[in-house]
């Protein structure tokens, strides 16, 4: 499912207009009818008391909508205006005359307190107060409903995205309505899907209002959920080589879970032959901990970290193999950093650059841009501001765009790792991953993405489908973990273990998971 910017959104308004002829006052109906709906299946109508916060403009109008549709169908309802008659235009206008007519309270709001007993009294709020395209600090009266409805952890519908997040950012906007349920109209917006938006939305639904999927699937459109690919199959004449050769250049002294991790994972999620190269030191470690990994002890530096001797060796070793992983606790020391940037200048397979081999590039991004093979970064925040030069600020509020602008320059896959990491690629298109959980914020969960990742290429997809399906993987290994384990005190080890059943899972149920979008958005 496509994931709309605010301008995108409008622009599909105005083409449903021009080229379909569907009316701004049908578009109205149908967001209201949305909303009804979904009230109507989660808490029932009929003897429920609701009050509807409208603000001016299209947003007020669909709280009128709903309000209209409620008193038709039994329910008690009453609509608070909290800005005045005259910001209703067009549409929204014209609903709240055709409200005027019927034995619905319509009040006009200056301040709580005048209502504080009989928005408490409801059953449920309607929050119809601001939509997606607020650019502005929640404030006055607006402010006072928001934190009312949220400290009394009141029931509460969302119309399009919860008051006071931005449409773009999903960041809140000095303060936003923390919702129980939330009807995104049209198509999810940015907000809707990234954190701390995703966070206020509660459960999510999305009603395309009637739009023709020429509308809502248009290409132009570069942001959707991850939708993973399905897996091929495992025929019975196969062997370990037939699922893919992977070397994982990791490791050092001082970071001895790094390079298990990462090459173990590669063969919990099905990949066939694991080949790691890491400090003499550290390989008897790894080899007593993962005896199904083929070794390949490393020249060592002075700290315990791969030497940059040894880089003829591997140039030589990675023509044999289907990608080179190169980065998990590597370390920063100098001559291992040197070594990372003249193998990701030379290897001649689809590179994945991850941990310190990703800190070790960022000094010269040239490097990358001269490759002919594919090439995926997998950074966090912290990392990814060290290939742009950007503080971690900028990048978390604005991160669609970075990833989009480093994917193109760099000709690069980019994961950006986080609650809802990105996948970005070098066309610009760029993927929200819906899988995962909290208890994954621990260290050593990037390296098991790695191994994921390289394991779904080893399978046999096309290099863009693996890194997506190798994120998702990743996060519902996560989510596997969290059901037996809890999110508390989840290891990176719990995960790695969790990933053959992950992957079970993942091909006994693919077409429900791939048709209900994880159950992160639901269709209405």
């Amino acid at each position: 499912m496509k994931v709309a910017r605010v301008d995108e959104m409008k622009a599909l308004d105005k083409r449903a207009t021009a080229e379909f002829g569907i009316s701004e006052d049908l578009l109205m109906e149908n967001a209201g009818q949305a909303v009804y709906f979904v009230i109507l299946q989660e808490l029932g109508i009929r003897d429920n008391k609701f009050v509807i916060l409208c603000g001016g403009g299209n947003n007020g109008g669909d709280g009128l909508v709903v309000a209209r549709k409620i008193h038709s169908n039994g329910g008690d309802v009453r609509v608070l205006l909290l800005d005045d008659e005259d910001r209703f235009r067009g549409a929204a206008r014209r609903n709240l005359d055709i409200l005027s007519k019927m034995p619905i309270e319509v009040s006009r709001v200056h301040s709580i307190e005048s209502v504080i007993s009989e928005v408490l009294d409801a059953d449920a709020i309607v929050d119809a107060m601001f939509g997606t395209g607020l650019a502005r600090e929640v404030g006055g009266v607006y402010r006072d409903f928001i934190q009312l409805i949220n400290e009394s952890q009141m029931l509460v519908f969302s119309v399009d995205i919860p008051s006071g997040l931005n449409g773009d950012t999903g960041e809140g906007m000095g303060m936003a309505v923390e919702a129980d349920y939330t009807v995104a109209l049209g198509l999810p917006k940015v907000g809707n899907v990234l954190y701390p938006g995703y966070g206020c939305c509660g459960k999510l639904y999305v009603s395309h209002i009637s739009f023709p999927p020429a509308l809502y699937n248009s290409n132009e459109i570069k942001v959707a959920i991850n939708s993973p690919a399905e897996l091929p199959m495992r025929a019975r004449n196969t062997h370990k080589g037939s699922y893919g050769r992977v070397l994982f250049i990791a490791g050092s002294l001082s970071y001895l879970g790094a390079p298990l991790l990462s090459s173990l994972s590669f063969l919990k999620a099905g990949g066939g032959l694991s080949y790691l190269a890491a400090p003499g030191s550290v390989s008897s470690f790894v080899a007593a901990k993962g005896s199904e990994i083929v070794i390949v002890p490393q020249k060592e530096t002075p700290s315990g970290s791969i030497a940059l001797e040894n880089k003829a060796e591997l140039v030589q070793l990675s023509r044999s193999m289907d990608m080179v992983v190169i980065g998990p606790g590597l370390s920063l020391d100098h001559e291992t950093q040197a070594l990372v940037r003249e193998l990701a200048g030379e290897i001649d397979r689809p590179v994945l650059l991850d941990g310190d081999g990703i800190t070790a590039i960022a000094q010269d991004l040239n490097r990358l841009k001269g490759r002919k093979a594919a090439t995926i970064l997998t950074p966090h925040p912290g990392e990814m501001s060290r290939v742009t030069n950007m503080d971690v600020s900028e990048i978390t509020s604005n991160e669609i765009a970075v990833v989009q602008r480093m994917a193109k320059e760099m000709g690069a896959v980019i994961v950006l790792k986080g609650a809802h990491s990105l996948i970005g690629y070098p066309d610009q298109d760029v993927l929200v991953n819906m899988s995962g959980n909290s208890g994954m914020a621990t260290a050593g969960s990037g390296d098991v993405l790695t191994g994921t990742i390289a394991a779904m290429y080893g399978l046999g997809l096309g290099l863009n489908d693996a890194v997506r399906t190798g994120v998702f993987i990743h996060g519902f290994s996560g989510d596997v973990a969290a059901v037996d384990k809890g999110e508390d005190g989840m290891t990176a080890h719990d995960m790695l273990d969790s990933l053959p059943k992950a992957m079970k899972l993942y091909r006994d149920n693919y077409r429900e998971i791939s048709e209900n979008l994880y159950e992160s958005l639901f269709l209405v």
